[in-house]
This record gives C-alpha cells, structure tokens and sequence, in this order.
C-alpha cells in the first residue's frame, strides 16, 4: 500500500515470519539500512509502515526483509481490495513453504491478513495448520506426562516408549518454531524461537542420551509438554489478535457487493458489483439496502442509520440535496443518489485508511520495549549457560543444572513484551472507530492521555454550525434586496458557515457575479461587484477598509448577541466604502455540549471557548454550556498564538475545531481534534476526528486514550515485571521447565486478552 507526495512516498509491507520484538527489531534495523527510509515495524499487525525516497523501488524494501530471515509483500489499500485472497501475498521470487504466515514461527495457524480475512495456511502453501499440531501435540503429551510422573504407570523399558511419542511432539508439532530458528541463524539472528528449539531439543536429547545409556532420569515431559503449551499459547493469542482487528474488518465488510442502476426517470435498472460504479452514475438504495457509495440523494426521502460509521445510533434523515455515505442503511424509504465518490476516495474507505495507518504505527514507549528486546535473547541465551556453569561449581549435578538451564531459556522468551503495546493500540483504535474516533496513530493517543487543557473553537464545535440569518438592520437609505443581492454575491465564494446562511438567505434573489474576489480568513470577504469595490465583515474588517459605519451599525455590531455581518460598497469606483446594513446570523448550541463540557471537567481537563465570533456572542454561548474562561475576536493568527501561550505556560494543550480557520491551532495544539463535519483542511490538520458530529466524542478521545494507556502500562509492567522476576527463580531452580512453558505460554496470552478489555469501552 502507497501514498505519494512530491519527494517521499509511503509504504506498507506485510511482515510474514515474526514472533517477537527481537524480530521486529532486526526487520526495523534492515529497512532503515534503505537509504532514505524512515521504518516502523509493528508485531501485532506484521507490518511495517516505510516512508522513502520516491525513486526507491518496493523490491528494495522487499529485499531488505528477505536479508533479516524474513518474508515481506507490499500491501494494497486495504478498502480497495476488502476481499482479496492470500495469492495477493505472493510476489516474484518468494516461496510461501519457506515461512509461517500466521502464527509465524510458531503459528502457522489461521492467518488474519490486514484486510481480516482469515486464511487457513494448509489452503496456501500446504502446511499444517496450528490447531492441527495443537491437538497432535496434545493427545501424544498427555501418555508421555502420565508415565513420566505416576510411577505405577512407569512399565519396563516405559523410557523407550515416552521417547517414541516426544520426538513427533517436539520435531514435527513444534516445526514452526525450529524452522524459525534455522531461518535467522542463516541470518546470524536469534530470536525467541531460538530460546524454544534450544530448550526443547536440549531436553529431547539428553533425555534420548540417558535413555540409549540405560540411565533412568529423563525429562521427555518437559519437551513435549512445553512445545505443547507454546503451541496452545500461539494458538489463542492469534485467535485473540484476530478479534482484537475486527474493528477495522468490520468497517471495510460494511461495503455494499453490488449496487442497483437508475434510469433517466429514478427507475430500477441494471444491477452490477460496486465496483463499476463511477462518479455521476444514479443508482438505488431501496428500504434495509446498504448505500454503495458517497452520494447526494436526488430523489426520496429516508432514515439512515450510520451508527457503525459514527457511533450514533438515532438514524439520519435525507432528503433530495443531502448528502449521504456509502456503508449506511437506508432504514425505510426508496432513494435515487448520484455518486460523488467511488472507491478509495469514499468517506468509509478515508476511515478505513486511517484506522489502518493509526495500528501500524509505533509509539515512543513500544519502542523502547523493541530495543530492550533487540538485545535480550542473547543476553538470556548468556544467562541460560553462566546459570549451567554456577550450579556445577556450587557442586550440584549436571543434571540439576541442566534442568535449571533450560528453564531459564523458556521463561524468558520476550513475545509479552512485543505485544504489550501494539495489541492494545490495534483494539483501541478500531473500538475509537466503531465509537466515530478516528485516532491517527499511537503518538496521539499518548498525548490525549496526557493533556490538562481543551480549546474549543464555537461554531461547528460547541455550537451546531447551522447558522441562519436571524435579522437584517438596514443603515440609512439601504435597499434590502439590494443589501441581500451583494452580500450574497459576496459569500458566495466563501465556505464559512456564516457565508453559507447568507447565500442561503439571499437564495430567492439574482446575485451577480464578483471579481477580484478575496477572503480573509476570521475577517471577512470582498471584491468587486457591479464594478463598486464591496465588502462583507465584522467590524473590525468594516474598519479597517476606511469604511464609514454609522454609530446604529455600530452598535448593533458591538452589542448584538449573535454574529454580525456588515456589508457595503461604494458608490463609485474610486471612493471609500459605506457601510449599508448589518446582517445578524445566529446558531443554535449542541443538545449536548453543556454535558460534553462537564464531562470534560470531569476528567481534570480544564476548558477555554477561543472564538473569532464577537465578545457578546462568545460570552452568551459559554455562559449556556458552563464555560469560564473566554477569549473572542481571535483571528487564525491569534488562535495560534493563544495556543502557544498556553503552551509556554506548561500546559499540554488540546484543541477542537471543524474550520480552515482552524487549521493552523489545530496543527501546532499537542493534540488536534477536529470535528467530522468540518473542512478537510482541519480534519488534515488533526490527530483525532470526530465522525459524528458530537462534542462528547471529544470527551469519550480522551477517557479512551486513557484506558488504552492504562492497559499498555499494566501490559508491560507484567511483561517486564514476569522476566525480572521469573529469570532469577528460574535460574535458583525453583520453576521447572513445564511451569516455565506454561508461564511463558500465558504471558502473552495475557497480554493480549488484557487489551481486549478494551472492545467494552462505551
């Protein structure tokens, strides 16, 4: 998968083969040997996210993961192929026997591909599946325990037979994680399947040697019942993984299969796949239909429920002129839309692509796990032989120590700490999104668990963005229609909400059309209309033009408790502007932003109203949601710099707007979140968006970004808690081996069904 810009572009590589952040470590140390590439490798989604050179080619990226034992394939959009089979994976020159594609070395189970389609890898490339080996392993271990351990059961030559059975457990059932091992030693790699094969072999054969020998301590169980618990452990944590993307699966499978045509009058016509629609196509969504793709309803009316879009679960209605998202229902009613969008440039597939982007990026603290990992198998394969060595020269046996050894190889295998923060980012970013919360990457989602302040922009925001025209003061001798006729003309040009109530207002009169058209962001617009230079402001633009305002415009303009836009021209080219009538435009609060704020309150957070709307407007509007503190008439520039204020003061910043005009506050806030149905350039400009339009998604970012660093933390307090504590015990002989698989197994399995925990976030 590729995104382009002018001198880099972006790549996504599924990483087929790891099993733990050494693994991921040494994938990230080759693809930063690319020149120019800047690599994030990430174990829970077995990807890596390159940002390179537009001239580097992908075979090169390829290339540099076949050189660290590894297999890769460049992935494609993930909503443009929401039903690909694994032969997407193959590419030239790579065998698919050689590698695991799913329990990776160790896991050659069900693989959930980005796309969350699962695959049985017996369907690919021949292999057996996990569960297969699982069971095997399983039937074969239970004789082998019972014999070893109940010494009624333990026959004449009963050690031959425990042979018989563990050699099939541990070389046939335990494969995977020996042919991962082979793979990176070929690189000059070792990684936790190494820590497995020397474990496990080690106890398969001295047990063998003792027993050609005629000696009578074996330790068979301990081969077969630990490559047994590794194997269950690899099986549920990919089961797990697979729930922990069904987020992400489930928005792209909310796409409609095939898409019903309308003829020239609204009638049924053809019925195609989806895929042949084309921007402009009319097609028909009858009662209970999903919508195949971004469109403007053209005739009917209906409900539409888009609750897996934005978490809201109240359906929508539209009407001829709305606009409506491909992946919603049409509850009731038959609806005639043209298609405006198609593909990957559908709204359902933008938040698809950003919930993908968000889980195969990488936060500060996981890789710092990954370079403590990157050192920690040798430092353990070090620690398994000076433990060897102290118990011989404490005077125990070979045997003592050998056992004490080998348990210190298999407690200490690192996959916990691989997955301890990935995983949860992968569930808490795809539960944001079943939630409307489009969480941009990891990075985010540390810095709104950290933030202390929220800015909020008024319109769009706190305020429903629906403005409407609630009064027209004319000035002395002014014309309404003549007022309205220009000012319409004038805002016609302008994407502002207040622009858009006007045109709206001035619908039924003829405007003419402006030159030398130019808007002022926060200010106000002007040009030239019927060759008189005119404008539409505040009155601080009026001002600042030399337009003469009489004191009642004036007055409207500082005392009116709404937004006031004044308009003028002048009479002749070549004279000042005067101002001819102040237009009040008015919006109505969110039913819910009162609760949204104090819930924000709730969560320590304090809160700042930062609008360009007069002093009166901004005051009124935060006096109805609870806000304290306000700063009005701030223009972009202003925003930014009051957002750098409270910055330089120590505080961590948050800052929620829908406006270009807030795009620059956006940018420079710790943490951006823009409201979904604002401009494109505030939702470019964020770290979060927010689908649906709601200010107590804003609260919900942030009490999720939360938890999810709360279970990152507690996953890796275990993970780095259980090797600290467990490597020494090990070492003083008091776990044996089959405990040590058996933890070492339900570490990462805790890790995993810890974040998902999250999936219950509400």
């Amino acid at each position: 998968m590729t995104s382009t810009t002018e001198d880099h572009r972006d790549v996504v590589l599924d990483i087929h083969g790891m099993t733990c952040a050494s693994c991921v470590a040494r994938v990230e140390k080759r693809l930063l040997l690319v020149p120019g590439a800047d690599a994030s490798v990430n174990l829970a989604t077995e990807s890596a996210k390159v940002r390179v050179p537009a001239g580097i080619p992908d075979i090169a990226l390829v290339e540099a993961v076949k050189s660290a034992g590894y297999d890769a394939s460049v992935r494609r959009p993930a909503a443009a192929a929401p039903h690909r089979d694994h032969a997407d994976h193959d590419h030239a020159g790579h065998d698919h026997a050689g590698h695991d594609h799913a329990g990776h070395a160790g896991g050659d189970d069900d693989h959930a591909d980005h796309s969350g389609h699962v695959h049985d890898i017996e369907d690919v490339a021949g292999e057996t599946p996990l569960r297969t080996r699982l069971i095997v392993a399983a039937v074969l271990s239970v004789p082998i325990l019972a014999i070893s351990m109940i010494m009624p059961l333990q026959f004449p030559g009963w050690q031959w037979v425990t042979l018989a059975l563990s050699v099939p457990v541990v070389l046939w059932a335990g494969w995977p994680f020996h042919r991962a091992t082979l793979r990176n030693a070929r690189h000059g790699a070792m990684t936790m399947d190494t820590l497995i094969t020397l474990g496990t072999l080690a106890a398969l054969l001295w047990s063998t040697w003792v027993t050609v020998s005629g000696g009578m301590h074996v330790y068979f169980e301990v081969a077969a019942v630990v490559t047994t618990f590794l194997l269950l452990g690899r099986f549920i944590e990919q089961r797990s993984k697979r729930k922990a993307g069904a987020a992400l699966r489930s928005l792209i499978d909310l796409g409609a299969k095939q898409v019903t045509l309308a003829d020239a009058d609204g009638r049924d016509g053809d019925t195609v796949p989806v895929e042949r629609l084309h921007p402009g196509d009319r097609f028909v969504v009858r009662p209970g239909e999903t919508v195949a793709t971004d469109g403007v309803v053209e005739q009917g009316e209906a409900d539409v429920d888009a609750s897996m879009l934005t978490g809201e679960s109240v359906p929508v209605a539209v009407a001829p002129g709305s606009s409506i998202t491909g992946g919603t229902i049409a509850v009731d009613g038959r609806l005639v839309v043209r298609a405006t969008a198609v593909g990957a440039e559908t709204r359902l597939a933008r938040i698809a692509q950003l919930v993908e982007d968000a889980q195969t990026g990488k936060s500060q603290i996981q890789r710092l796990a990954d370079r403590i990992s990157g050192v920690f198998v040798p430092v353990v394969i070090g620690l398994a032989i000076l433990t060897f060595v102290g118990w011989l020269l404490a005077g125990q046996s070979v045997e003592q120590g050998f056992i004490a050894a080998v348990a210190v190889l298999i407690i200490a295998c690192p996959c916990a700490l691989g997955l301890a923060t990935p995983v949860a980012i992968l569930v808490g970013t795809g539960r944001g999104a079943q939630r409307g919360i489009l969480i941009t990457g990891p990075a985010a989602i540390e810095t709104a668990g950290r933030i202390d302040t929220v800015v909020l922009d008024k319109t769009g925001t706190v305020t429903s963005g629906r403005m409407s025209v609630q009064d027209v003061v004319l000035g002395r001798g002014a014309d309404r229609d003549e007022v309205l006729r220009i000012a319409g003309a004038l805002e016609a040009g302008s994407e502002h909400p207040v622009a858009r109530a006007i045109v709206a207002f001035a619908g039924g009169i003829d405007t003419p059309s402006v030159t030398g058209f130019k808007s002022f962001a926060g200010h106000g617009v002007a040009g030239t209309v019927d060759g008189r230079e005119a404008f539409a402001g505040n009155l601080a633009f009026a001002l600042g033009r030399k337009a003469r305002v009489d004191d009642d415009l004036q007055a409207v303009a500082r005392d009116a408790a709404s937004t006031v836009v004044l308009v003028g021209w002048a009479s002749a080219a070549g004279m000042s502007a005067t101002a001819r009538a102040a237009i009040l435009v008015g919006d109505t609060v969110r039913d819910d932003s009162r609760a949204a704020i104090a819930e924000l309150r709730a969560l320590g957070l304090d809160v700042v109203l930062l609008t360009g709307d007069g002093e009166a407007v901004a005051r009124e509007v935060a006096a109805s949601v609870g806000i304290d503190t306000v700063i009005a008439g701030a223009t972009p520039e202003s925003k930014l710099a009051e957002v750098h204020r409270l910055q330089q003061s120590g505080r961590r910043v948050a800052m929620v707007g829908d406006g270009v005009n807030d795009a620059a506050a956006l940018a420079t806030a710790d943490l951006g979140i823009a409201m979904g149905g604002g401009a494109d350039a505030a939702m470019h400009a964020s770290d979060l968006t927010l689908v649906r339009e709601s200010l107590t998604a804003a609260a919900d970012a942030v009490r999720l970004s939360r938890r999810v660093l709360g279970v990152i933390r507690g996953n890796l307090f275990w993970a780095f808690g259980y090797n600290v504590a467990a490597i020494p015990l090990a070492a003083l002989g008091l776990l044996t081996p089959m405990i040590a698989g058996a933890a070492m197994a339900f570490s990462s399995v805790f890790v995993v069904l810890n974040s998902l925990r999250l999936r219950s976030f509400r």
